[in-house]
């Protein structure tokens, strides 16, 4: 099934599949998500996901993350952190 992933405030939309590692799907889109650890520890790469427009954010960390089942489309909030 096949997800369309917007990452805001690039304002990038790319198509996904269920079970696609969330970064991967970023890098393909020329998206950045920065990360540190890639195993979850150090939460340098969390962002906000929507799973539906207008659904409450949810935040996850990217490194750990796949493309979810069930959603036509997943919103991405990323945020710059200096400290990364």
């Amino acid at each position: 099934m096949a997800v369309q992933v917007h990452f805001l405030p690039e304002d990038i939309t790319v198509t996904a599949t269920v079970g696609e590692p969330l970064l991967g799907v970023a890098e393909r889109a020329g998206v950045v998500i920065p990360t540190g650890c890639l195993l979850g520890a150090c939460h340098a790469c969390v962002v906000d996901w929507e799973l539906a427009p207008g659904a409450e954010p949810e935040g996850v960390r990217a490194c750990l993350t796949s493309i979810p089942a069930g959603v036509a489309m997943l919103i991405i909030h990323l945020y710059q952190d200096p400290t990364w």
